[in-house]
């Protein structure tokens, strides 16, 4: 087990659980910065890239970091290749599941191919994505990932511990709370109205012109050529 300064077990040894968080919590902010610049330099204006309305992290992004981590998390002696091969299909399969995800749960897709030759799984996915995904791995797992790891032991053992669990708590209220304004809006287009005070509460401080500054990707299923 690898030891802090102080000659204690760091509180993010291996892949357990305060590690596995602060790689989710890193790449879901880091997720939103490469998409904010990205908007940017394709298209010449500023977007908000959030998937939280209370903090600017993407869900998305971080689960992706996760999981891309466990998978690879002993493939320092692997050939890039399979690295990169086994990154394109795993991120081409979990981008298209978190598309189906949110359809099926907010009636709403923020990403789709439909107008690219490549596109494959229904679309919600495509070849060049896939490569993207690949590209990702060998980058995260060679690069990012190693860096990452010894930034985050570095973290003195009870203020990582705190503030994983402080920030644990504060993101998956904010995932509770941003799936409550997105399932309200679901509920407003089917013409509900609202029953309760936390439905009302959506209504007035979370209504469709509002979540189109947090969502400017999102449509409706009605509104997809699959």
């Amino acid at each position: 087990m690898k030891k802090s300064k102080d000659n204690t077990i760091s509180f993010a040894n291996g892949l357990n659980y305060f590690k596995l968080f602060w790689i989710f919590y890193l790449g879901c902010l880091f997720g939103v910065i490469v998409e904010t610049v990205w908007c940017i330099i394709t298209n010449g204006y500023f977007e908000y890239r959030t998937a939280l309305i209370l903090e600017p992290l993407n869900p998305v992004y971080g689960i992706g970091a996760v999981l891309i981590s466990v998978i690879f998390y002993k493939a320092k002696g692997w050939k890039n290749i399979f690295i990169f091969i086994m990154s394109g299909i795993v991120g081409g399969l979990f981008e298209a599941t978190c598309s189906l995800f949110q359809e099926f749960m907010f009636g709403t897709v923020s990403w789709h191919y439909s107008k690219q030759n490549l596109g494959v799984l229904g679309n919600r996915t495509s070849i060049v994505y896939c490569i993207f995904w690949g590209i990702l791995g060998i980058v995260w797992v060679r690069i990012l990932f190693p860096f990452l790891e010894k930034a985050i032991e570095k973290i003195p053992n009870k203020l990582g511990t705190i503030l994983s669990i402080c920030l644990s708590i504060y993101v998956t209220f904010d995932c509770i709370f941003s799936a409550g304004a997105l399932i309200r809006q679901k509920e407003r287009r089917n013409n509900i109205p609202p029953t309760t005070f936390i439905a009302s509460f959506y209504d007035n401080c979370f209504s469709d012109d509002v979540l189109k500054i947090f969502y400017h990707n999102m449509k409706t299923r009605n509104d997809i050529n699959y």
